[in-house]
């Protein structure tokens, strides 16, 4: 119980935070979140992405932060500077809700790693 307050409150810490820096405090949705992480990845922060490439920004950011899980590990980077993952062990099925908890558990590491939040 202890667990999900305080991610709970990371979660919102961190919302805050990276709404109120990048949406103008709009708040930010989960996909947002992770569309952020996989720009932050891929390190190529000034330039337009396509359609395409932002769901690949998404994928990429999902590998990054359920790699420490052990679900993916990171394979290589392409010509262009893309990061690649392999699969190590497929996700468990989980329900929307359940996937919802496990992606924020998982940011907020990310971020308590990156040392955005504490």
């Amino acid at each position: 119980m202890a667990r999900d307050t305080e991610l709970k409150d990371r979660w919102e810490v961190l919302v805050s935070k990276l709404s109120n820096r990048f949406a103008d405090g709009d708040v930010l949705e989960l996909d947002a979140i992770i569309y952020l992480v996989g720009v932050q990845e891929l390190g190529q922060y000034h330039r337009k992405y396509k359609k395409d490439d932002k769901l690949d920004l998404m994928h990429i950011a999902i590998c990054r932060l359920l790699e420490p899980y052990g679900y993916y590990e990171f394979d290589f980077f392409d010509e262009d500077g893309w990061p690649h993952y392999k699969v190590k062990e497929s996700l468990p099925t989980l329900k929307a809700g359940e996937q919802a908890v496990l992606m924020k558990e998982a940011i907020v590491d990310y971020f308590l790693e990156k040392e955005f939040i504490s």
